[in-house]
């Protein structure tokens, strides 16, 4: 296997910070990567936070919290020349992702490995636009990253068995339970998650029943942590009504059709937490309060 020491992170949002934060406090050398500087300071604040609550608990150490607090970044791929490892977590857009890797693989060693943390865009897809394919590979963490334990690692058609290998022993050595997955619409976590909030949109937008009552349901009658309109929201509505598009397209089966309303939520602006407003409003309450004009629209 590939010996992995130096982590590049692509991407400074929530899933990117949380990948850096994470690699950063399991012992890894972490440089995180994005070209927007302010996002680069949030992304700073929210590790601040968040390792100050872990140690709080107990979770992790202070020599672990001071780690990730010195991680180092930058604005610029070139940086990743050295990575043994990268780990793009950028916007869920096609173009975008595809256009990282053609750069990552310019940019970097031949050897090094080049994952990425998609929720729907084939890996074998991603793998074709580089001369490495056998080293593309899927590693889709799970939000928030520093608490879920789950990591998917999903094989393009090219992957190796070694990079197979290597990108499950990293996934372990960062306290994760690696599952591996074939590349297919969705893979397995949004097969199965993005149909069911769809389902739960369908019921809100046929006014089956309010916001509240349909997180409700799912949360004390199936006992979810959280209910599904609300998990939209921390997804990111945007993400969800991209996958159900991605597993219509793929799969050819209407049953995963869009619920028109995750368009209308897109056309407004109503991200999700990442915009402050979603199936819930967070602006004034940081738990969220459910969007009285959604539920309004509704029935």
């Amino acid at each position: 296997m590939t010996t992995i020491r130096k982590i590049f992170v692509v991407g400074a949002g929530t899933m990117g910070n949380g990948i850096a934060q994470t690699a950063a406090v399991s012992g890894f050398e972490v440089t995180m990567m994005d070209v927007v500087p302010e996002q680069i300071e949030r992304a700073k604040k929210t590790i601040d936070k968040s390792t100050a609550k872990l140690l709080e608990k107990g979770k992790i150490t202070p020599e672990q919290r001071e780690a990730a607090l010195n991680i180092r970044t930058t604005d610029s791929l070139t940086e990743a020349a050295d990575a043994d490892l990268v780990i793009e977590a950028a916007t869920e857009n096609p173009s975008i992702k595809l256009d990282i890797f053609r750069d990552l693989d310019g940019i970097t060693r031949p050897d090094a490995i080049l994952a990425s943390n998609t929720s729907s865009i084939p890996i074998t897809k991603i793998g074709s636009v580089t001369q490495r394919p056998d080293k593309v590979i899927g590693m889709h963490f799970m939000n928030p990253v520093p608490l879920m334990r789950l990591v998917e690692v999903i094989r393009g058609l090219a992957t190796s068995d070694e990079t197979t290998q290597t990108v499950v022993e990293v996934a372990k050595a960062m306290g994760k339970v690696p599952v591996e997955a074939n590349d297919r619409p969705g893979f397995i976590s949004n097969r199965i998650l993005c149909p069911m909030i769809n389902e739960a949109v369908f019921a809100l937008e046929e006014g089956v029943g309010s916001i509240e009552a349909i997180d409700t349901v799912m949360k004390l009658g199936m006992n979810h942590p959280m209910g599904p309109l609300y998990l939209a929201d921390l997804i990111g509505v945007d993400v969800v009504l991209y996958v159900m598009e991605v597993l219509q397209r793929d799969l050819g089966d209407d049953k995963y059709r869009p619920a028109y309303l995750l368009r209308q939520m897109v056309d407004a602006g109503y991200l999700g937490r990442k915009s402050g407003i979603g199936f819930y409003d967070y602006r004034e309450n940081p738990k969220g309060v459910p969007n009285p004009l959604v539920d309004k629209a509704c029935r």
